[in-house]
């Protein structure tokens, strides 16, 4: 598998790192199956910016006003001493991330998730992902399979924000 080069590293196979171009326009060419993932892949993403800008727009999406996302005077007495991102927000970017640092999936749906919210995301904070596949499972439908991906959020310290597991439906190549 041939990918250009762009902002992402995505280790396919032991010891293999590859540049990635996730960027612009996806063919069904250029997505890879079922099959063509394998367990042991390591993805990592460019870093991403937290803004207040970010929190806003996702407090008004979601209609979650609450005090740690919206009170900066409430915000300098509480344990975290500032405004805080939604859990969910950084949950969000960390989906957007793991597009960024792999090559396209042929994904059906996201299906599963395991997930633990660490620490705070920060206005200011730049966080970036670290995936690796841990699994893959057959299915009872021939033309599709679960992979199993261990993701990792770190903000600009290297500490860890947010882990999990997710599970993606993802479609076999259609054998002729």
């Amino acid at each position: 598998m041939r990918f250009r080069t762009a902002r992402s590293n995505c280790s396919l196979g032991v010891g293999r790192r590859v540049r990635v171009l996730s960027y612009g326009s996806v063919t069904a060419l250029s997505r890879r199956y079922f099959d063509e993932i394998q367990v042991g892949e390591e993805y990592e993403s460019p870093g991403r910016t937290v803004t207040e800008a970010d929190i806003v727009i996702f407090a008004g999406l979601s209609g979650d006003y609450n005090v740690l996302h919206t009170d900066a005077e409430f915000m300098k007495q509480s344990i975290f001493g500032e405004r805080i991102a939604h859990g969910l927000l950084g949950l969000a970017i960390q989906a957007g991330l793991f597009t960024r640092a792999t090559a396209p999936y042929a994904t059906l749906a996201f299906v599963g998730l395991r997930w633990k919210f660490k620490g705070p995301v920060k206005i200011g904070d730049t966080i970036r992902l670290r995936a690796k596949v841990i699994g893959k499972k057959e299915t009872s439908k021939p033309d599709r399979g679960l992979i199993i991906v261990q993701r990792t959020v770190l903000n600009q310290r290297g500490e860890i924000v947010q882990e999990g597991e997710t599970d993606l439906m993802v479609e076999r190549r259609q054998r002729p």
